[in-house]
């Protein structure tokens, strides 16, 4: 699906739009707040206050909207609302104040997509030139591993031990920045 193609339509009023957004997005939001949150219903209003939110602002939104920087910053700024509501509710501390999360929430807010995407920009350009461009042609083209294996006349095994190590390398690099690299992970490198 042609990202710039469907937040054009969804700017330009196309109910169907909200649908496909729905659709592409909602799954990844769904997955990494369940990972956190561990609460269905507290999933679901999460993944539905994002949808609102979009679909409140769509009028602000430019055709050439990074759409990925738009939902990252909504459910960042969302899951660790819920994580502050929650420390004022003294039961839910003691069983959190032990996880790594809640400590780092404000020291690491002042991180934001540009900063993380400028890293894994800065990740990407490290690896070996071999790696590097089959983990482009994978994660920013969207190629399927068997298409990137006849493009570059390898085995599909070759092209899945590349993205592998590509992914661990990055992923290792990226945990260290803390809390919102782990949301920043989640939702756009695990999920491509």
């Amino acid at each position: 699906m042609n990202k710039d193609k469907l937040i054009n339509r969804f700017i330009s009023g196309d109910k169907t739009a909200i649908n496909d957004l729905y659709a592409e997005y909602s799954p990844r939001l769904y997955r990494f707040a369940m990972a956190y949150l561990k609460s269905e219903s507290e999933v679901l209003d999460i993944v539905q206050e994002v949808f609102v939110n979009l679909w409140i602002n769509r009028n602000k939104l430019k055709k050439d909207s990074n759409l990925d920087a738009y939902l990252f910053t909504v459910t960042k700024n969302t899951i660790i609302s819920v994580f502050r509501k929650k420390l004022s509710e003294k039961d839910y501390l003691e069983h959190l104040k032990h996880k790594v999360i809640i400590n780092s929430i404000d020291t690491e807010s002042q991180f934001n997509y540009n900063q993380l995407s400028k890293e894994l920009e800065n990740l990407i350009e490290q690896l070996p030139p071999q790696r590097k461009k089959i983990y482009q042609l994978s994660k920013v083209q969207g190629l399927p591993n068997n298409t990137i294996a006849m493009e570059l006349g390898i085995s599909v095994k070759t092209v899945e031990d590349h993205l592998s190590k590509a992914s661990k390398f990055i992923k290792k690099n990226l945990t260290e920045l803390g809390f919102l690299a782990l949301l920043f992970i989640d939702l756009f490198i695990n999920s491509k």
